[in-house]
This record gives C-alpha cells, sequence and structure tokens, in this order.
C-alpha cells in the first residue's frame, strides 16, 4: 500500500533510518538550543572554566546539575524553599527538573510538603521543559 503513494523501498528506508537516528541519539552537549529560554538567568559552566551556555548569574551554574542535591553549591545564596528541599532529600533527576522548571514554586511545595516555601526562579517554562533536563544531564 505505501509503495501506491509513490514512496519507493530506497525512500522508504532513508526515513526509517533517519527517524530511527534521531529517537537514538542522545541531546549532545554542543546542542544548547533547549537552553535558550534559561540562559539569561543561568550558565553551563565546566569545572576547567569552559562556558558551554548561557551568561546569566542571577541562578546557579548548572553544570552537572543532574543527579546532585538541590541548592548543592556551596557559594549560591538558594532561596529558603530551596534549602527546604534539600534538607528534605531533593535530589535532580531528569523528570523532576523538568517538572520544577514548570512550575518552580509549586514544585518546592509539593515536595516538601510546605505551602509556605517559594522559589526565587519566577519563570515558569510552558514547553521545552524535558529537552532542557535532557540537555543539562547530557553536561558532565
Amino acid at each position: 500500500m505505501l509503495f501506491r503513494s509513490g514512496y519507493t523501498m530506497k525512500t522508504i528506508m532513508l526515513y526509517a533510518v533517519m527517524a530511527a537516528t534521531m529517537l537514538a541519539a542522545p541531546v549532545s552537549a554542543q546542542d544548547v538550543s533547549a537552553f535558550d529560554q534559561c540562559k539569561s538567568c543561568h550558565v553551563v559552566t565546566a569545572p576547567d572554566g569552559r562556558n558551554i551556555a548561557g551568561r546569566g548569574r542571577t541562578g546557579p551554574n548548572l553544570y552537572g546539575i543532574i543527579g546532585q542535591p538541590a541548592g548543592y553549591q556551596p557559594d549560591f545564596n538558594y532561596s529558603p524553599g530551596t534549602v527546604a528541599a534539600r534538607d528534605a532529600g531533593l535530589v535532580w533527576t531528569q523528570a523532576n527538573l523538568a517538572e520544577f522548571i514548570s512550575n518552580p514554586t509549586a514544585f518546592l511545595q509539593d515536595f516538601t510538603g510546605d505551602d509556605s516555601v517559594r522559589s526565587r526562579m519566577s519563570y515558569r517554562t510552558r514547553t521545552g521543559q524535558a529537552e532542557v533536563a535532557a540537555f543539562l544531564a547530557s553536561v558532565r
């Protein structure tokens, strides 16, 4: 049936290989476009000083955040809500980071069970949360 629509077997195979490649390819550190919405406040700078993405200094450096406890950088002044989440055992995963950037304050309130905690991050990401988290997981 596919062949009646004008597709040749070679074209079908090419599309299949392209689709499989796109699905299997991990997000690379070079693909920073997912981070565009974050870079005005955050930076991703490797321990050797190499800047991977961003220019902002309002938020903490997000290099290696996946697998780290919330509020893990000793030289950054985190919100009391982030400190409460860290004290409650929050460790960043791709999934919970994607949820956090959708609504930071609501995430911290849900995690800590305390409706009074707030995040200093007021920006809410409406799209691309999973891509941002995947990008941050790729930079280690």
